[in-house]
């Protein structure tokens, strides 16, 4: 099941149920003040005020609307009807329960039906997602969920490869341990024969 996403928008959302700008440089202050530092010497004095800033960027998932991104599809297909893919689509995200990235690659194909969608909005809506506090698992299942839900194609496939520093960095302080997620919707998972095609084809071999 895909995870409900409030939708958020950072630039203009109510102000009553949002934190303050100096707020949020305020909690980087505490932070860094927790983890044994002074933010008030002349390193960290602009800190808080980047972080935030980082953050902006980071998370800007949150203020866009994936199913907008796929809404203007095309019904001429020249009688098309094979898999459409994007291989290698390079993304970073940040992990939910540690808020630290995990850095890897995408890879998204679907079986048209009787429209397609410019290739590059299929790499925007994965970067929506990935710019949101996520997991893995949910991040390949909402962008299956959302091609599914704007195409009505015959089939979904996706697959992320990713590198969590959460587990790299702290923990169990396991260096290049890749994580490897699907997601399949239609003919791609009822079908094995094709989604054998679709893992080949990840790694570049048919």
């Amino acid at each position: 099941m895909d995870a409900i996403v409030k939708k958020f928008n950072i630039e203009d959302s109510d102000v009553s149920t949002r934190p303050t700008r100096e707020e949020a440089e305020q909690a980087v202050r505490t932070l860094i003040s927790w983890a044994g530092d002074d933010p008030s010497r002349e390193g960290l004095l602009d800190t808080p005020k980047r972080v935030v800033n980082a953050y902006k960027e980071f998370f800007s998932g949150y203020g866009q609307d994936p199913d907008a991104v796929l809404s203007r599809t095309f019904e001429d297909v020249g009688g098309y009807d094979d898999i459409v893919m994007l291989r290698d689509i390079d993304f970073s995200s940040h992990c939910e329960h540690h808020i630290v990235p995990f850095i890897g690659k995408l890879h998204i194909a679907y079986l048209p039906t009787d429209k397609v969608v410019g290739i590059s909005k299929l790499a925007r809506v994965a970067d929506i997602y990935a710019h949101r506090m996520q997991t893995q698992e949910t991040m390949t299942a909402q962008i299956a969920g959302s091609i599914d839900r704007a195409l009505a194609p015959k089939g979904v496939g996706v697959m992320i490869e990713a590198i969590h520093q959460c587990m790299s960095m702290r923990g169990v302080a396991k260096r290049d341990v890749a994580t490897i997620t699907t997601q399949f919707r239609g003919e791609f998972k009822t079908d094995p024969t094709l989604q054998m095609r679709f893992m080949r084809l990840c790694k570049g071999t048919d």
